[in-house]
């Protein structure tokens, strides 16, 4: 692309994307803030392919594509992680429906898991987060026996041998104890089947519920079960951030 003859002036590419009105994302753009393709740009002139460049504004990228939508569900218990299910159960698909986008979840959660669940059609970020060689941290809170051993912290740390091979949690504490319960959050970057509900298991606290509360620094927060909201700006350029794109 000639960038002199062809594309979008940067500053109304910026505009467009919800960063800054054109004249302060002029302002952006004098002061050395914005990216091109990992490149300052500093002159108003600039013109971008949005489908094509890559844009850093205070080294977070911004989403200048049209037509990609990033979306976190708070996943009820008993919704299957599918688009659409043959027997009819409730699935993700079921609260998408009317949206004219193609829309695919991130990952999974078994049925009976609550909780964070990504929803994009920005194959390429959806693909880089569930690669096993990008390590995005999910954070889990799960309900199970208590009191829970002093032990069991370092034990989970050092590392657990499954069926399927060794898996070590990146952290644990104990949230909250009262009387025969406790609440335990857990922190690993492992993708594996039931993987949280396992390795409790393994060390003799067995799961009774299981929240998924953060991915990477998306957050859960006090968002109503069922429902969708879309990720912020910074949001979405913290998930780039951590696969590298």
């Amino acid at each position: 692309m000639n960038s002199d003859q062809d594309g979008v002036r940067l500053q109304k590419v910026l505009s467009r994307a919800g960063v800054a009105s054109r004249r302060a994302a002029e302002d952006l753009i004098a002061q050395g803030r914005v990216k091109v393709d990992g490149d300052v740009v500093t002159e108003f002139g600039r013109r971008v392919d949005p489908d094509n460049a890559v844009i850093h504004v205070d080294d977070v990228r911004v989403v200048v594509r049209e037509g990609l939508v990033y979306l976190a569900f708070n996943k009820p218990r008993g919704v299957h992680t599918t688009m659409s299910d043959d027997r009819g159960r409730p699935c993700v698909g079921d609260f998408l429906r009317g949206r004219d986008e193609r829309l695919f979840h991130v990952g999974r959660l078994d049925a009976e898991t609550e909780g964070l669940l990504l929803i994009t059609n920005d194959g390429d970020l959806a693909h880089r987060l569930m690669h096993p060689s990008f390590t995005v941290d999910k954070t889990y809170l799960a309900e199970v026996p208590g009191p829970v051993p002093r032990t069991i912290g370092r034990q989970l740390r050092d590392g657990i041998e499954l069926e399927d091979g060794p898996v070590q949690v990146d952290a644990f504490r104990v949230v909250d104890t009262s009387g025969g319960r406790a609440m335990v959050e857990v922190v690993l970057h492992e993708g594996r089947n039931h993987i949280v509900r396992r390795l409790l298991a393994a060390v003799d606290l067995p799961v009774r519920k299981l929240v998924r509360t953060q991915i990477g620094d998306v957050h859960l927060g006090n968002q109503r079960s069922g429902s969708l909201r879309a990720l912020t700006r910074q949001e979405v350029g913290s998930l780039f951030a951590v696969v590298d794109l």
